[in-house]
This record gives structure tokens, C-alpha cells and sequence, in this order.
């Protein structure tokens, strides 16, 4: 619900003239579903962001690419903090839930963590970036050229995929440099606050041996091997089309990098509706996964993908446990992690099929449009601004959704549990 009003009130000061550039309006719904792209992280735009904001509107999408990045109870505890208020045990138990926390102790702890920890990339990011394209001549001037780094470290770190120029990266596709600073920041959004808490610990506490968790394991392995075969497939599905007449390294940096961007980052540095069917369902698969639980990215994440492959290979085999790293997975996490698939599946086939019914636009490049709105990603097959109003409340509905979690949140488990009935087994005939 947080996140539902947070919506509506961005986009009620983002139709604000104070926030425009001289001479430019904004409807409603443009407002809202810019509103909503921001709060969700997204990145999906019916609007060219330098030509409608001025100074002070840039400024507002990027508090509002914090609040839906690192948390709206992140921020909201530090405000709380800063004015001596008490954190209560109704507003620890919201935050837990906006953070997958299991437990309720060290919550406040926690936030200041994510909330110095998220500081430091983002500004990281934006001395690396604005000492570059200052250095690089990309613009004339030193503030515009760190004003315009702030803006993209926060939203890449944010994985919010806006960026100032209409073309996203495009201008930048051959610039090396830049796209590993971005990817540097993309990746550190969507692997998730717990892998990179753990990695702050294993730093500042070099002295004392310590395990990783298997959340961080599972983590790390499925967002680096879904990096690397998101890469081969662009590559392979693309060596004929479009990256035909590019060099190695060129095609390295377009699969690299739009792989990496699939995660939930959404910034390209190409045209999208210029890839083939093949290479767009296999990113619409890749967003679909999402970033990692716990982090600035949406979509199903990437920890439910890994249970769902290693229930399924399990089960093959005949197994009744799942084992990984020598660990054997909850039963209730595996439940959760099938009806999280499930769940998230028929959004977006609803999604969909309800475009279908408003847009003339092939099938392919709708269902891109809907899983980059659910994985919070952004990236765009170029139909965005063409979609009609029900189309965009659509893909609004969509992105809060993917960037919330809803399918999380009826899986809660309530103090209150119902009496269970046991009624006789008997078996049905499946896959036969």
C-alpha cells in the first residue's frame, strides 16, 4: 500500500509546472506512469526525460528512484531515527516484510547498513563517471558533467534504466569504459543488499574466517551464470543480424553488456527493435527471472529460478530432499518458490493477453514490453509511447507489482492458522 501512494503522489508532483521545462505539460496519465516507472525502478518511459524536466524535476526522479531502489521503510526509518522517534514493533514488522526479513531483531541496524552502503556506490559512481565524461569532453563543463553522472549512477545503481538522452546509451556503445562503470553499478543494485552486507563483513573483518551464507551462494552463482549464457545466447542469436558487420570487441560489449542489463538495469546501448524474435524472448526470459531478492531489482528473482531448476532435477531423478552446497532446501521454500512461478506466470500471460486486445503490435514485443514491466527492468522494444491509456494502466499495474512482490505478500504466514483437515490420499494420473 506504501508503494501504491507513494505512486500517486509522485506523479501528482510530477505534473507540477515547477518541475517542467518552460512551454511543456503532462497528462495524468503520462504523470502516473512515469511516477510509477520511477517508484518501481523500472525504466519504461512514454516521455523524453530532458525534454519535459527541467533541473529540479531530474532532481525529484531522482529521489523517487531512491525511495523505490532502496526502500520506502529504509528512508523512512532514517527520517524516523533523525527526529529521535521510537521504531515500533508495527513499523519493524513492515519493514521486515519489505526486506524478506524472516526475524525482527537488528532491523534498524540493518537499514542504516543498506542505506550508507547504497550512499557509497551510488557516489562512487558518480565521481568515477563525472570525472570521466568531464576528462573525456563529453561535456563542456565540470557540474554538468558530475550533475548528469549523479543522475545515471543513481539510476543504474537503482537499476531505475532512465537516462538523459532519448537514445539511452546509444551515444556511449563504443565507449568501453563507461560501460563497465554502469555495469559496475547495475550489477551492485540487482545482486541483492545481503550478498553485498556479507561482502562489506568479509572485508572489514579480514581477520576472522568467515562462510559465505547459501543465500549468497545460490545468489551469486545464478546471477553470474545467467550473466554469462544471457551473453552466448545475444551472441549467438545475433551473430547473423545484428552484430554481423561488428568487431569481437564490440560484440563482446552489445552481449556483455545487454545481459547485464536484463537483469533489471534496463539501459541499452542499441535499439532494441532491431534484435530478432529469438534474441527479444530470450531477454523477455531473463527479465522475467529478475535481479535477487532483497535488492533494487523486481521480476520472479533469482533465488526462486535456482529452487525451481534444482527441484525439478531433484524430483527427475527421484529424489524426495533438494541438496545444494550440502545444505537441503526448506520444503516450505520450495512450495514458495512454485507458487511464486506460478502466480508470476499468469500476470503475465493476463498482462499480455489484455494488450493483445487493446494493441495492434505483434505478439513478441508485447510480451517484451510486459516482462521488462515485471522484472522492473525497462528496456523497450520502441512501443511504449505508442500504447493507449488501458495499455499503460497495464503495464503500470504491472511494474508495482513486480517491483513489490505482491505474490510475496499472500504467501505470509498468519499467527491465526486455520485447522487442518486431513482428508484420504489418492493418486492422479499426471504427464501420461
Amino acid at each position: 500500500m506504501l508503494y501504491i501512494l507513494t505512486t500517486f503522489l509522485a506523479a501528482v508532483l510530477l505534473r507540477l509546472p515547477i518541475f517542467h521545462k518552460p512551454g511543456v505539460s503532462l497528462s495524468f496519465i503520462d504523470s502516473l506512469f512515469t511516477a510509477a516507472s520511477s517508484v518501481s525502478v523500472t525504466g519504461l518511459s512514454v516521455v523524453t526525460v530532458h525534454e519535459v524536466f527541467n533541473n529540479g524535476g531530474i532532481v525529484l526522479l531522482t529521489v523517487l528512484f531512491q525511495i523505490g531502489g532502496i526502500g520506502i521503510m529504509t528512508l523512512s526509518t532514517l527520517f524516523w531515527l533523525l527526529f529521535g522517534q521510537r521504531i515500533g514493533l508495527e513499523q519493524r514488522m513492515v519493514i521486515a516484510t519489505d526486506h524478506n526479513r524472516p526475524g525482527l531483531s537488528g532491523l534498524v541496524q540493518l537499514m542504516r547498513s543498506i542505506l550508507m552502503i547504497a550512499l557509497i556506490i551510488e557516489l562512487i559512481g558518480t565521481v568515477l563517471l563525472g570525472t570521466y565524461t568531464w576528462l573525456a569532453g563529453y561535456h563542456d563543463h565540470w557540474y554538468t558533467a558530475y550533475f548528469n553522472s549523479f543522475f545515471t549512477s543513481v539510476s543504474a545503481f537503482t537499476n531505475a534504466g532512465f537516462f538523459l538522452q532519448s537514445d539511452s546509451m546509444i551515444s556511449y556503445a563504443n565507449d568501453y569504459i563507461y560501460q563497465v562503470i554502469v555495469m559496475f553499478l547495475i550489477i551492485s543494485g540487482a545482486i541483492g543488499f545481503p550478498v553485498l552486507l556479507e561482502l562489506k563483513r568479509r572485508l572489514v573483518n579480514r581477520k576472522q574466517r568467515q562462510h559465505f551464507s547459501l543465500f549468497t551462494k545460490i545468489t551469486t552463482l545464478t546471477f553470474a551464470v545467467l550473466i554469462v549464457v544471457g551473453a552466448l545466447l545475444f551472441y549467438v542469436f545475433e551473430q547473423g543480424r545484428f552484430l554481423q558487420d561488428k568487431s569481437w570487441h564490440e560484440s563482446f560489449f552489445y552481449a556483455l553488456f545487454h545481459s547485464v542489463s536484463s537483469r533489471s538495469g534496463g539501459l541499452s546501448t542499441m535499439d532494441i527493435s532491431l534484435l530478432s524474435t529469438s534474441t527479444m524472448m530470450m531477454l523477455s526470459g531473463l527479465m522475467f527471472i529478475g535481479a535477487s531478492p532483497s535488492s533494487v531489482g523486481g521480476g520472479i528473482r533469482t533465488t526462486t529460478f535456482f529452487v525451481l531448476v534444482a527441484a525439478v532435477f531433484a524430483y527427475m531423478r527421484g529424489y524426495k530432499e533438494v541438496k545444494v552446497f550440502g545444505r537441503e532446501l526448506e520444503e516450505d521454500d520450495i512450495k514458495r518458490a512454485f507458487i511464486v512461478f506460478f502466480a508470476a506466470i499468469g500476470l503475465i500471460f493476463t498482462s499480455v493477453l489484455l494488450l493483445t486486445a487493446f494493441e495492434d503490435i505483434p505478439f513478441e514485443r508485447l510480451l517484451f514490453e510486459v516482462c521488462s514491466a515485471f522484472g522492473t527492468t525497462g528496456l523497450s522494444a520502441g512501443i511504449t509511447e505508442t500504447l493507449g491509456t488501458a495499455s499503460k494502466i497495464v503495464l503500470i499495474i504491472t511494474m508495482i507489482i513486480g517491483r513489490i512482490g505482491l505474490v510475496n505478500l499472500l504467501l505470509l504466514k498468519k499467527d491465526d492458522q486455520p485447522v487442518r483437515i486431513r482428508y484420504p490420499k489418492e493418486h492422479v494420473i499426471v504427464g501420461q
